[in-house]
């Protein structure tokens, strides 16, 4: 049985992770500082609380445990907020990383997946984006991602530290079984955001434009069921520990979803109202963002399960029903 450190798994992918992981068999340890996730959505295995801007709590943790691989999820991840506060992104999105590879290599655990985005790309050149598009990203969220795909390449050329690097732009949905889903605060991510204004949690969700060059004129975007990620994280993994070179791979669902979309689809699936509100685009908002995720499906064997929208949606309607009747 291996054993895998999940940095971050008490957060909305991290935990979903967990979850898969102890289903096929692994032993888990979840090290996380609670600043974004909830230890009750740790479903089992090992817990940990703590931070990765500890390094002498690190050096602890990995003498205690002989881990075979880690997963690190623990990253800040609003953009708006990053080029607000910059600083607090480079010091735990980069600083904070450093400290958790240095432990890494001090005792010998030579197997990184990496949660990174498919914001390093920037204003996107073509669409959809695949893995040689140009890395020009432009907000410190994307620079802090990118900066650490560029260490963990130096760490692997110095060190033998090997990674695979997992691009993705938004994970959507929540745990079939009904278990696990979405919970940041504030949040921020549109299907949720459509979804309390369903439950009657908001009043009213905005949409940000309708003059895109776009075929509903609102922006197209790509949300990728949290289950089919981690999936894709998992067969990542074997391949690391298989004795795989160190690659990325970005993970897309092939075309795009438009907000319109996302809203309509919304209204059929929980057969309730949804107050929408027309506004000003935002600065900054690219008309498509899709990520093209053929290397992953041929390298990895990586098939997304549930790519329908609607499938998406139901799963986390179910979860934000399940959290409303918690209050």
């Amino acid at each position: 049985m291996k054993t895998i450190l999940v940095v971050g798994g008490a957060g909305y992918i991290g935990s979903h992770m967990v979850k898969m992981l102890l289903d096929s068999g692994y032993r888990v340890v979840t090290l996380d500082n609670l600043s974004g996730g909830y230890r009750e959505a740790v479903l089992g295995g090992d817990f940990v609380f703590g931070d990765i801007a500890d390094s002498k709590g690190l050096d602890r943790l990995f003498a205690g445990y002989a881990f075979d691989g880690v997963m690190h999820f623990a990253s800040f991840i609003e953009v708006g907020e990053s080029v607000r506060n910059p600083g607090k992104y480079y010091q735990n999105n980069v600083a904070a990383t450093l400290n958790l590879l240095d432990a890494m290599v001090a005792h010998k655990v030579n197997a990184c997946i990496f949660s990174s985005s498919a914001a390093i790309f920037g204003e996107p050149q073509h669409v959809p984006l695949n893995e040689q598009h140009p890395k020009q990203p432009i907000n410190p969220y994307g620079l802090s991602k990118w900066m650490i795909e560029q260490i963990l390449a130096d760490y692997d050329h110095a060190y033998g530290l090997k990674s695979i690097c997992l691009r993705y732009f938004n994970a959507a949905g929540a745990d079939p079984d009904g278990l696990l889903g979405e919970r940041h605060l504030p949040e921020t991510h549109l299907i949720p955001l459509v979804l309390q204004a369903a439950s009657g949690q908001r009043e009213s969700i905005t949409v940000f434009g309708q003059d895109y060059d776009t075929p509903d004129g609102t922006c197209i975007r790509d949300y990728i069921h949290i289950n089919d990620l981690c999936q894709a994280h998992l067969l990542a993994l074997e391949k690391l520990l298989a004795g795989s070179k160190s690659t990325a791979y970005n993970l897309g669902n092939g075309a795009g979803f438009s907000v319109k979309q996302v809203i309509d689809v919304a209204k059929k699936v929980t057969k309730q109202p949804i107050s929408v509100i027309m506004g000003k685009r935002r600065a900054g908002d690219p008309a498509r963002l899709v990520a093209d995720s053929k290397q992953a499906q041929t390298v990895l064997g990586w098939q997304p399960q549930y790519a329908d929208l609607a499938t998406i949606i139901a799963h986390a309607w179910q979860y934000e029903l399940k959290m409303k009747n918690k209050e």
